[in-house]
């Protein structure tokens, strides 16, 4: 088992790795944390989210944008593939369920993939329907995973009209969901307006109002 120092040391060159979007060294650095006896979990949260949570630090002061955060994300994804088959489960890891998708008749999928990308560094379980979703496909998946928060997005007028149908569709079907809407065309007054619990800006701010919602209703 290597010492504090060099588990501390090694957790640095993880999350260094991740902020500067070098995947194939994100790569092998875990597979050293693993090689040295380190748990994998520990990796995870000390190493790549850590590096995620520096990336949303420099997204929020627009000295990161939209392709460093994917090429961030990339990297993170390199080092998820190589440590999550090792994480051992264990009750109280994951922060919350959460089901995201695109509704239906809008395609526009990277803001969606950046919000997977930041709940799942932050160790949600997640559920991704991908775009272009049916407004039934977001309840049957809430009836089958009984999850605590639906996040669906929209970048297109159009689409988003269909937000509140879909709103009052999943509170029908479990009246405590929390339902958080994002997307280019909507702000907090709208999503106010559809019925929704919560609304985010950006990748980061989604994950810390999930957060807040969800402790606020236990």
């Amino acid at each position: 088992m290597p010492s504090k120092e060099k588990k501390a040391e090694l957790f640095k060159k993880i999350h260094d790795a991740v902020v500067e979007f070098e995947e194939e060294t994100t790569r092998d650095l875990c597979k050293e944390a693993l090689e040295v006896g380190i748990d994998a979990y520990d990796a995870v949260m000390a190493g790549l989210t850590r590096g995620m949570d520096t990336v949303g630090g420099l997204y929020e002061k627009n000295e990161y944008f939209v392709p460093e955060l994917l090429l961030c994300s990339d990297a993170m994804y390199a080092g998820l593939e190589v440590l999550r088959p090792h994480i051992k489960v264990k009750s109280g890891k994951v922060n919350g369920k959460i089901i995201i998708g695109v509704v239906e008749g809008d395609i526009h999928d990277i803001g969606k993939s950046l919000v997977k990308t930041m709940f799942e560094a932050a160790s949600w379980d997640i559920f991704d329907l991908g775009k272009d979703v049916k407004l039934q496909n977001f309840v049957e998946e809430l009836a089958r995973t009984n999850a605590d928060v639906v996040a669906m997005s929209a970048l297109m007028t159009t689409s988003m009209l269909a937000m509140p149908k879909l709103i009052d569709m999943l509170k029908a079907q479990k009246p405590d969901v929390i339902i958080m809407v994002g997307g280019a065309p909507l702000s907090e007054e709208i999503a106010g307006q559809y019925g929704a619990d919560g609304y985010a800006e950006d990748a980061v701010l989604a994950v810390k109002e999930a957060q807040r919602l969800l402790e606020a209703s236990l």
